[in-house]
Parts: C-alpha cells; structure tokens; sequence
C-alpha cells in the first residue's frame, strides 16, 4: 500500500488512540462524495478492517482503506502540524488536481 504517514502524524495518532482507550484499533482512512471540491476526506478508528480493506502498519499504526477509496488515496501522505491557525491533520494527495483551501476536499 503506498499510503504515508508522517513522524508527526504517527505521533498524533498514537496520542489519540492512547487517550481514547482504543489501544489495538487501527485508523481508516477513506473519501466519500461531497465537500466543496467533490469528494472528502474521512478518518475514524475501527477495531478492525472489513474483508476487502487494504492493511498497512506502521510504527505500530494499522491503517485500513477500502478498495474504491485506495484509487483515490494511493501515494497519499498524511501529515500532521501544530500550526496556531491551520493545524491538524494534512492530506497530501499527489491524485487531486483541485484541492479547497481548508484542505478537507478534492476533485481528481
């Protein structure tokens, strides 16, 4: 699977799965129709992946994506910063050609 994840967000991501007591779980990682670009990005934990998820792991982090969004996501670095304004999670998709300005949609 060619999905990254960053120091950063690795970090992140163990932070929340440790306060959200979701030790074990993995993250999913996905789009879905909709956002003013076209398509959205979603993230969520699961305790584990559906039947015809892509699984990748790192740094201990599983992460789960369905078939139809890894078409979109493949190549996808997910990046996370703590900037006062605009921090957080950072999609960096190398298949949108149209982003919006907050970074949550995309058009291909």
């Amino acid at each position: 699977m060619a999905i990254d994840l960053s120091p950063t967000a690795l970090q992140e991501i163990h932070r929340l799965i440790e306060s959200e007591h979701r030790a074990g779980w993995g993250l999913r990682v996905g789009v879905k129709g909709g956002g003013c670009s076209g398509l959205s990005y979603t993230m969520q934990f699961e305790e584990k992946p559906k039947e015809h998820d892509r699984v990748q792991e790192m740094d201990g982090v599983r992460v789960f994506v369905d078939p139809k969004s890894y078409l979109y996501l493949n190549g996808l670095l997910l990046d996370y910063t703590t900037e006062m304004i605009g921090g957080g999670f950072k999609f960096v998709n190398p298949n949108a050609s149209r982003t919006c300005s907050c970074g949550t949609s995309f058009s291909v």
